[in-house]
């Protein structure tokens, strides 16, 4: 096997064709699935997930349920009026029930149990709010050395989507994506918005893979509400697979073009709460400014091969 990888997500379409690509691409031995409050409330991104797995035929891989909520303020709001109100467009009901049952423990236990058990570090790819991730790295320290990176789909270096200012996944729990960005202990990956949006996947694409085998127009059927909402967002007809973007950068490291910089989390009230803070002027003129509270280096993404993404996408998700 090649990769190990734990997926922690808010299913979520383009958490579905996240964890499909996981799922179903033979060089990831896929641990578990853990699953945190977001897209929609924590039974639906659950249940979601699961049913994705049963549809990939991966009911060997394990699903906890975590955080129902942030760590410390009330959430908002969920992203309903992106996902439909199930999460899926409506259509989590017409994937199959679930294979096996959540894991009892709970999503940090089980993220502790896969870390412990594992031979060699595990890469862990967040795809939601980071309250999941940020309790694990609190609570076991000892775990630190058993993560070989932590790649995170969040944040935005222009504006965001949940406000002006901040994107979803970041701005949902942003004292949890301090933690996480912040913390400086475990290698950090940042996937924000301003690059998955430009990976966007047009209607061509959308109808090669639905044309390509059940599992591909399965998958295509839990888009029409997301498709509804990225053609008033993009102005053309398409969608953004933030998610799978991610998860196509923990599988093959280096299909996106990073930079290491430092980044904090905005945590104060006010219009720019949950905006990611990347610092990306020069090394030198950051030395000359430079204070304590500065922020901890992270590898964020900025760039890549557009095209290739997309074929390195459609050629997983129709393996099978």
């Amino acid at each position: 096997m090649g990769t190990k990888l734990i997926i922690d997500t808010d299913p979520g379409v383009d958490d579905a064709f996240a964890i499909a690509l996981a799922a179903l691409s033979e060089d990831v031995d896929l641990l578990g699935v853990t699953t945190v409050f977001g897209n929609v409330g924590i039974e639906a991104t659950t249940r979601n997930a699961q049913r994705v797995l049963a549809l990939c035929k991966r009911g060997d891989v394990p699903v906890a349920k975590g955080a129902a909520r942030p760590l410390v303020h009330v959430h908002p709001h969920q992203a309903r009026y992106v996902h439909g109100t199930d999460g899926l467009s409506g259509r989590s009901a017409a994937l199959p029930e679930a294979e096996r049952p959540v894991e009892p423990g709970g999503a940090v236990w089980l993220l502790s149990r896969l870390l412990e058990a594992s031979d060699e570090p595990v890469t862990i790819a967040p795809i939601g709010p980071l309250t999941n991730i940020a309790t694990l790295l609190s609570a076991r320290p000892d775990l630190h050395h058993k993560i070989a990176r932590i790649v995170v789909m969040g944040g935005a270096l222009g504006h965001g989507n949940a406000s002006a200012a901040a994107e979803f996944n970041i701005w949902s729990d942003p004292e949890a994506a301090q933690r996480v960005l912040g913390g400086g202990e475990v290698p950090c990956v940042l996937v924000p918005m301003d690059l998955t949006y430009r990976c966007a996947v047009d209607r061509e694409w959308l109808e090669t893979l639905a044309a390509s085998n059940p599992m591909g127009a399965a998958l295509t059927a839990l888009t029409p509400d997301y498709l509804a909402h990225y053609r008033k967002a993009l102005g053309w007809d398409g969608m953004v697979l933030h998610d799978a973007v991610a998860v196509a950068e923990a599988i093959r490291p280096g299909i996106l073009r990073t930079e290491a910089v430092p980044v904090s989390v905005e945590t104060s009230f006010g219009p720019a709460r949950g905006a990611t803070i990347v610092d990306q002027r020069r090394p030198e003129l950051r030395e000359e400014t430079e204070v304590p509270e500065g922020g901890n280096t992270v590898d964020v993404a900025v760039d890549t091969d557009l095209d290739g993404l997309r074929t390195f996408l459609l050629e997983r998700l129709t393996l099978r």
